[in-house]
């Protein structure tokens, strides 16, 4: 980082590439780990299998989530304590493309040899057990380089001038990340490569990232000074819980509280998103024309009104954060609850739109926000305190409340996701109008008393 604050080449290079590649690689987690057991482990029905396709990615979610937030907890501390970003971003990035690559080789097959099983029943059961337990281990690497270690970097080599910036390219990058694995991911669901070829490639390019960061990645500057602490590694651990630090640090918890709800609503669709689209919103839609006038005009709409509505709101959070939160939230809702009343395409286009600028001005301020109300002196104490509220409680309760929507609004056999699960996520949205009016309270008390 440059004397005015500004971040240099080399800083700018690693924050994309290996944002990038992280988010490649979660991306490819929550969004294809699930069509994989749709397509190639549930894909000759339930045959007795005591798991149905939803409660196995219920099952997975929920368990990756408590994995991530114990390992960001305990590997957070640690590269604190040690003082060593860098080893635990470039070799976990290493291990982690390693472990993605291995889930090209879990078959039904290859399951059924190595437990001895014959049972259709108990082979699907097996192959999805085996999956999950492979998703936590993954999820393990995962949080120890990217949750714990990288994002505690970033916050290290940032400034509150610089965040919104990267706090931006962090959700663009996330949008560009998820569109490539939704193009090449879609091969993998249509059959053109295998889901093989598909993991091996992926965990291949993230390995590689993880060798760059060996030459790429530097330690922040602030360990090469800094006072040893007296303080235990268990102390440590449990900082962020102690009512004086979450007294001393209430704006943090606040944008906490406020992103907890906002993932909360997300997660209540985004694991069964895939599945809903191509099992429930193609076939609906079968008999229309998709690339008529009809349907690409309005899609253009909606993409420019998009563009323009985060635009617009990313300027008036330069100067109006709460009007912008607001704003970006009454948005969120109306989507949500839009995208619930039809699987027709047309409310689609038309409900993507106010969602999609919720989500991302919301994604944008709320992340830039928790960087600037970590205190910089303990970032890596206060990884776990994010992960509780970000993923943890979003991840166990949001694919809870979106299976229980699924469950109740389906009467098919072979339980597929509805458009309940937006009306879900409506209900929930409509709670992070609390914690976000607090936010803004306390925003404009402390604009006071500066």
């Amino acid at each position: 980082m440059n004397n005015n604050g500004k971040l240099s080449k080399r800083v700018w290079t690693g924050i994309l590439l290996f944002m990038f590649m992280g988010l490649l690689a979660w991306n490819v987690e929550n969004m294809y780990f699930n069509t994989f057991l749709n397509d190639c482990v549930y894909n000759e029905g339930i045959l007795g299998a005591s798991l149905t396709l939803t409660d196995a990615v219920n099952i997975m979610v929920t368990l990756s989530a408590i994995t991530a937030v114990v390992t960001t907890f305990i590997m957070g501390t640690l590269s604190e304590k040690l003082k060593n970003r860098k080893a635990f971003i470039s070799f976990g990035y290493i291990a982690w493309g390693i472990i993605t690559a291995l889930f090209g080789f879990i078959t039904k097959d290859n399951v059924a040899k190595i437990f001895g099983l014959t049972e259709p029943g108990e082979i699907i059961t097996a192959t999805a057990w085996v999956v999950i337990v492979m998703d936590i281990i993954m999820t393990f690497m995962g949080s120890t380089s990217n949750d714990s270690a990288f994002n505690a970097w970033v916050t290290d080599v940032t400034t509150p001038e610089s965040r919104p910036k990267v706090e931006t390219a962090s959700t663009f990058m996330g949008f560009l990340a998820m569109a490539l694995i939704m193009v090449v991911g879609g091969m993998a669901t249509a059959g053109t490569i295998s889901y093989s070829v598909f993991f091996i490639g992926m965990g291949a390019f993230v390995a590689i990232v993880g060798v760059a960061g060996v030459f790429l990645i530097d330690n922040p500057k602030k360990f090469e000074n800094a006072e040893k602490k007296n303080t235990s590694y268990w102390a440590d651990l449990f900082y962020g819980f102690r009512p004086s630090v979450v007294k001393k640090n209430s704006g943090l918890y606040l944008v906490l509280s406020a992103f907890c709800i906002f993932n909360i609503a997300f997660q209540v669709f985004f694991p069964y998103l895939i599945i809903y689209l191509t099992d429930v919103i193609l076939p609906a839609n079968a008999d229309i024309n998709l690339l008529s006038a009809g349907v690409i005009v309005p899609a253009v709409i909606s993409v420019a009104t998009i563009i323009a509505g985060i635009v617009i709101l990313m300027k008036v959070a330069v100067n109006n954060k709460p009007v912008a939160f607001l704003t970006s939230s009454i948005l969120l809702i109306a989507g949500l609850f839009i995208l619930s009343t039809s699987t027709h395409i047309m409310t689609i286009v038309i409900g993507i739109a106010p969602v999609l600028i919720g989500y991302l001005v919301l994604t944008i301020q709320l992340g830039a926000s928790v960087r600037d109300y970590t205190p910089q002196d303990n970032v890596g104490l206060f990884q776990g305190i994010r992960m509780v509220f970000t993923v943890l409680i979003p991840m166990v309760v949001g694919p809870t409340l979106g299976n229980i929507a699924t469950k109740n609004t389906s009467g098919a056999e072979d339980v597929l996701p509805t458009k309940a699960i937006f009306l879900y996520a409506g209900v929930v949205a409509i709670f992070l109008i609390i914690p976000m009016i607090a936010l803004i309270k306390n925003m404009k008390k402390e604009k006071l008393s500066k």
